[in-house]
């Protein structure tokens, strides 16, 4: 951590990785595009770990991000900020969008899903098919007691909580003007059966408890962005301005992952590279061999 002062306070860019594997040269990237932004504009730069998911998450990654930090030469301001210190914000919005009539139980498992596939194509969203509201339909009071003793996810009934809050509209600075769209994505999940809050409700309540001015992240994500901004909307949270940077592509074209087995920054670092210098390369658009940057 470090202390800074800075030339526009108002100005607050976050980056969050997800302790569940080790980073790889595009979590190198995407750190870098957020802490570039933050320092170019006199901003701050938040780094908060997104470890909610108890069964994946591991210390051991939580030191290796903060070291490959260091050793990037990216630094932070304040304290890093755990997800996990958070739980009670998330479950109170949760309840609060219940009580809304927004959310709904849904039974449906993984075979479930394949089944419904098998059966027939489902519509395609920006993340693949989309959710057929096969839970949306079921008797409440069948749904409230089965929700008693069956294991469940919460879904969140996209077309009435879009009837509720109307068109809505957000800002890109590299890709412009933006009208919601968050039907595209379907009935998304919120609350994982066994997790305390999905991606969409925890990144959205942090980014608004950080007051992060501007969002930076990569293309990937850029149609979760009509969701959170419909969440936004629905539960009185202030809407950032976004950033949405091109991915590093591997030499087949896909995005670097952890599942895909992307070479690590640990082992970089602990073969004895100059992390420094990376970054220097990165901010100049020089990339190893076989590693591009998408055009999207």
């Amino acid at each position: 951590m470090t202390s800074s002062t800075h030339l526009n306070p108002d100005i607050v860019v976050r980056f969050a990785p997800s302790p569940n594997g080790l980073l790889h040269l595009g979590h190198a990237y995407a750190a870098m595009v957020a802490h570039d932004f933050a320092r170019a504009r006199g901003g701050r730069f938040l780094l908060r770990i997104e470890d909610i998911d108890g069964g994946r998450s591991r210390p051991e990654f939580v030191r290796a991000i903060l070291d490959d930090l260091r050793w990037l030469g990216l630094d932070w301001d304040r304290d890093v900020i755990f997800q996990s210190a958070r739980l009670e914000s998330y479950a109170a919005a949760a309840d609060r969008l219940k009580a809304m009539g927004l959310l709904y139980p849904c039974f449906c498992t993984r075979s479930d899903m394949r089944q419904l596939q098998e059966d027939g194509p489902q519509p395609e969203g920006p993340d693949g098919p989309i959710y057929a509201g096969t839970c949306r339909h079921l008797d409440p009071e069948l749904a409230r007691k089965r929700a008693v003793t069956e294991p469940h996810s919460w879904r969140l009934d996209v077309a009435k909580a879009a009837a509720i809050s109307g068109p809505l509209r957000w800002t890109d600075e590299r890709h412009g003007e933006q009208s919601s769209d968050p039907e595209r994505l379907g009935d998304v999940i919120l609350v994982p059966k066994d997790m305390p809050a999905a991606y969409h409700l925890a990144v959205t309540l942090d980014d608004a408890r950080d007051a992060i001015s501007h969002v930076v992240r990569g293309d990937d994500l850029f149609a979760s962005t009509d969701i959170h901004r419909l969440l936004q909307a629905l539960l009185d949270l202030p809407t950032p301005t976004y950033f949405h940077h091109p991915l590093l592509l591997d030499e087949n074209g896909g995005k670097l992952s952890k599942s895909r087995g992307s070479a690590s920054l640990s082992v970089l670092r602990t073969a004895g590279e100059d992390g420094y210098r990376l970054v220097q390369e990165l901010r100049a658009g020089i990339f190893p061999v076989g590693i591009s940057l998408s055009q999207a």
